[in-house]
């Protein structure tokens, strides 16, 4: 293959992945759909490969699920799965910075920072799902950047996208989606800029401790919910907090500082889908 026809391909997988992703998190693609390599050629109009190649790349993020002669499903993620990936992201987060990994945060980042922070706040407050997960994400991804490693940023970013699928559908149709969408971008932007440690780890633990309750309470109610092999509901595990994402103390924009989540992971906290 030409190096422009690789180019090309390359392009499209990424493109499909991603217009692909944006379906499943909307909810337009909802949970146990069915299609095959064929169908999404033809509704995109491409060839099978790129095709082929996007919806393997969804299935190692644990969007999708594969099956050799039925072709490709979403991801039913269950009560226990999202427990599970907050507690994953907790793991990862206090591994992090209780042994005070250096971060640097540059002020040029931080004013992106803030930008998402204000859009996903704004989101949040209007109640418009599918701008808050655009730039919760973004948010979220950004700030994991400062640890400097891409492979903890990359998980962390997969298993935030995996928690607001989980998430999605069931913010839509619930009587407490104002109660439950997170408001406090900007203030845990501000706190970052500010070293203000203390009020990073008030805003994390309780975001934690809200979504942690949520999915011990959905554990009780939905069908299935304990699947992967998660705690009774109502029994936290030691160390258990959130996927709070990669939120680095600073000692000033422009500077390395140290960890600011330390032992950020204090039953009952979790909570990283959004």
């Amino acid at each position: 293959m030409s190096p422009s026809g690789g180019v090309t391909r390359n392009t499209l997988r990424r493109q499909i992945s991603g217009a692909l992703r944006d379906e499943v998190l909307a909810g337009r693609l909802p949970s146990g759909k069915e299609f095959t390599v064929k169908q999404i050629a033809e509704q995109y109009g491409v060839s099978a490969t790129p095709v082929r190649e996007a919806l393997f790349d969804l299935a190692s993020q644990g969007l999708l699920v594969s099956d050799e002669h039925r072709g490709f499903q979403v991801r039913a993620f269950t009560a226990g799965d999202y427990r599970a990936i907050v507690q994953a992201r907790s793991v990862i987060v206090e591994g992090v910075f209780s042994g005070c990994h250096p971060v640097t945060v540059r002020g040029e980042a931080m004013t992106s920072v803030r930008r998402r922070a204000s859009e996903a706040a704004r989101a949040a407050r209007g109640g418009d799902l599918d701008v808050l997960i655009g730039y919760d994400l973004r948010f979220w991804r950004e700030l994991s950047a400062f640890v400097g490693n891409p492979n903890i940023s990359d998980f962390l970013a997969t298993l935030r996208v995996q928690g607001w699928v989980f998430l999605v559908h069931r913010l839509r149709t619930s009587a407490e989606r104002d109660r439950l969408l997170w408001l406090d971008h900007e203030a845990l932007a501000e706190a970052v800029t500010a070293d203000d440690r203390a009020a990073v780890l008030e805003m994390l633990r309780a975001y934690y401790a809200r979504e942690l309750e949520w999915a011990d309470r959905l554990l009780i109610t939905e069908p299935g919910a304990t699947e992967t092999g998660v705690t009774e509901p109502g029994v936290t595990e030691p160390g258990a907090a959130g996927p709070c994402g990669a939120v680095p103390s600073t000692t000033g924009p422009g500077t390395t500082g140290s960890c600011a989540a330390g032992p950020c992971a204090r039953e009952p906290g979790a909570g990283d889908g959004r």
